[in-house]
């Protein structure tokens, strides 16, 4: 991921992130990490099945890479993981809901200028003139 991308005020959003998950042939379903005490999305991912059984063994929120195709352990390489308090399924089967319990200090691994990790993944807003700015 770019600098300009993570931490900059300018709106680029992967529209075509859908497409090319389909164009990989990659069987996932939407997985929205929430933070269970407060209720706020910190993060939204994919999983597959592995990920999906994995994460309920482990106890931790685990999600499947879809750049990279492999197992992506949230917390692995910066230490923040995600305790799985509950996991749930929407109506129609077709994404999950992960509750979690921060094992860190945040979820992101994008970190804010004093260089800590951010609670979650959604720290700037858009304007209603498209720009971007953090909250």
């Amino acid at each position: 991921m770019s600098k300009q991308l993570e931490e900059g005020t300018e709106l680029a959003l992967d529209f075509l992130k859908l497409r090319k998950i389909a164009s990989a042939e990659a069987e996932v379903v939407p997985a929205v990490a929430q933070d269970a005490e407060s209720g706020e999305v910190l993060l939204i991912g994919y999983v597959n099945e592995l990920a999906l059984k994995t994460a309920l063994k482990d106890g931790l929120a685990i999600f499947w890479s879809t750049s990279r195709n492999e197992l992506w352990i949230k917390g692995k390489t910066s230490g923040d993981y995600l305790e799985l308090v509950e996991t749930r399924i929407n109506c129609e089967q077709n994404s999950i809901l992960y509750r979690v319990r921060l094992k860190g200090e945040g979820s992101c691994h994008t970190k804010d200028a004093e260089g800590k990790s951010r609670f979650g993944c959604y720290y700037r807003r858009i304007l209603p003139d498209g720009t971007l700015e953090f909250i």
